[in-house]
């Protein structure tokens, strides 16, 4: 099956090569652009990112501080959502993430690179236009989050290890009789707060049926505030992977698996030792009760204690 899986996607990745965009393909990436350093208070410097932003077209769609020294800004716009319309399950890719961390008495402002996320979740379309506008509004000194760079058709067959989750193994988390039904049970979830989770956004997809929602997490290992301690201990954070998706695609909810969710944003952190995977070994599975919770509205099946 996998070996069929290698032939089929090899040729898609054939077929991609020959309408994206070149540059998007001919050089490595990583999973965060540092934009810039600011002094000032960091609600100041959000505001002044917020500014920026919208004057480069983007909306802002929902903000959320994990803790006291990090917010994380979630912004979409119409190039973004044509692509998530155009691509499978495309709403995991329908925004761009902006974290602001005070690191050292500045504020650190970096966001998820587009071309990275664009080949991670195999999307199609025009990525330059979401590129240029980011690195125009909030600066771009250079890409960081990975100890070298991964190529394109390493991102759209991404994996961590062998045996590992790929983009198409998602967790399929609930079921409904309709895509109205789906929406409200999801809608229900975040609002009763279920396993701990909070709503930072939604954005629905024009012309499909298909919704996605920024759920932040505080319960268990599947805490964001744990993610962090354990294993955003770089001189540049990786904030931006936060908050993480809930994906409404017409009856359906399903979300990443937390390997492969975490493994994009970490691609170069170690298995074992501390700060590594086996810190937060529990975290997947409680990401994904945590989330099933929220799909199913109902309580997690073994709660998790809060962090």
């Amino acid at each position: 099956m996998k070996q069929l899986h290698a032939l089929w996607f090899a040729a898609l990745t054939a077929l991609a090569l020959s309408c994206a965009p070149v540059s998007a393909w001919a050089k490595n990436h990583m999973p965060f652009i540092l934009g810039s350093m600011e002094s000032g208070a960091l609600a100041d410097v959000a505001d002044k990112t917020q500014t920026a932003l919208k004057e480069k077209g983007f909306e802002i769609v929902g903000e959320y501080a994990p803790n006291a020294d990090t917010k994380v800004l979630v912004v979409t716009n119409k190039d973004l959502k044509s692509m998530a319309a155009q691509s499978e399950n495309g709403g995991f890719g329908a925004m761009e993430r902006v974290a602001l961390v005070n690191k050292n008495g500045q504020v650190q402002v970096s966001y998820t690179n587009p071309e990275y996320m664009w080949n991670v979740y195999r999307m199609t379309g025009e990525i330059q236009s979401v590129q240029q506008a980011m690195e125009s509004a909030l600066g771009a000194q250079k890409q960081f989050g990975a100890e070298a760079g991964l190529s394109a058709e390493e991102l759209r067959e991404y994996h961590y290890k062998m045996m590992m989750p790929y983009f198409d193994d998602e967790d399929e988390l609930a079921e409904y009789d309709s895509y109205d039904q789906a929406i409200s049970k999801v809608e229900a979830g975040l609002a009763s707060g279920k396993a701990g989770a909070k709503k930072v956004y939604r954005i629905d997809i024009p012309g499909k049926q298909m919704s996605v929602f920024g759920v932040a997490l505080a319960n268990g290992e599947a805490a964001d505030q744990f993610i962090q301690k354990q294993i955003d201990l770089g001189q540049e954070s990786h904030a931006a992977h936060f908050p993480y998706e809930l994906l409404v695609v017409e009856d359906k909810v399903i979300a990443l698996n937390g390997k492969f969710r975490i493994a994009i944003n970490w691609p170069s952190l170690s298995m074992m030792g501390s700060g590594s995977f086996m810190s937060i070994s529990n975290a997947p599975d409680d990401i994904a009760k945590a989330l099933e919770a929220v799909a199913k509205n109902q309580k997690m099946d073994q709660g998790a204690s809060e962090f």
